[in-house]
């Protein structure tokens, strides 16, 4: 199985496990992860949910033929918003262990958890404009807001990677650990948060985000709407077919 899922000990746990693709995330993959997340938040057993991926990679986001297959369907519809909505949504807390690469979504999804711990070789990228697109699922307004508009524009706009301790430092994640130790990290951490009271825990995670969710809600529906349009534009074909071709995209055409 492409995604693992696993409840124990009140700990629901999602882990990406294809390795041999880096753990691109394919449509399939993100409607067992919207399944399991629906689930969870009618489960009572359920007390706190595990994102991972696996010591060398976290995701690398999108399977590009994967996503081309489905690029004519709504972006709204797809199961990746399903997924995307169901976690920032999720009433439990989510906890996330990043190691290795966390790309696109792998990077954008860790701005809808609430505890993310980082792998010393933790590498994060949300490469939207190189692709000819624009960030999704809030991250417009999510990132700027938890690391400042100037670090933002930086990461969004050129779309460059950054390391761990970047990450840490700008506060995208709450601590850093050597690869060997960050899931234990988190699944320690869930097992807390699975022994405390979970009523205490819905309400101090709503009253955290609660004022958010119709702005994030308002702001996803936009990037939707403009990442569906521009998925079609010839900049962002420019972009996948050089992908494709393993060779430099060239904007230099298009105004």
């Amino acid at each position: 199985m492409d995604i693992l899922t696993s409840k124990a000990n009140g700990v629901l746990t999602i882990e990406f496990n294809r390795p041999e693709k880096k753990n691109a995330i394919t449509s399939a993959m993100y409607q067992m992860m919207a399944d399991a997340l629906k689930d969870a938040e009618s489960d009572t057993a359920v007390r706190a949910i595990v994102i991972q991926g696996k010591p060398e990679v976290f995701t690398a986001g999108n399977d590009l033929e994967d996503f081309m297959k489905n690029s004519s369907a709504d972006v709204g519809d797809r199961p990746v918003a399903q997924f995307m909505r169901n976690l920032s949504a999720a009433s439990k807390p989510v906890v996330a262990a990043v190691a290795g690469n966390a790309v696109g979504i792998g990077t954008t999804l860790l701005m809808h958890c609430d505890l993310v711990y980082a792998a010393d070789n933790a590498k994060f990228a949300m490469p939207f404009t190189q692709l000819g697109l624009c960030p999704e699922f809030a991250s417009s307004m999510l990132f700027p807001a938890m690391v400042g508009y100037p670090r933002a524009a930086e990461k969004l706009l050129l779309g460059e990677a950054f390391h761990a301790e970047e990450a840490y430092d700008m506060g995208l994640v709450s601590k850093v650990v050597p690869v060997a130790e960050v899931a234990e990290l988190a699944h320690a951490q869930a097992a807390k948060l699975a022994a405390l009271p979970a009523s205490s825990l819905r309400v101090t995670k709503r009253l955290m985000k609660g004022a958010q969710a119709e702005a994030i809600n308002a702001r996803m529906m936009e990037e939707n709407r403009h990442f569906g349009e521009m998925l079609m534009s010839q900049e962002a074909k420019e972009a996948f077919t050089a992908f494709f071709e393993k060779r430099r995209p060239d904007f230099t055409k298009f105004a």
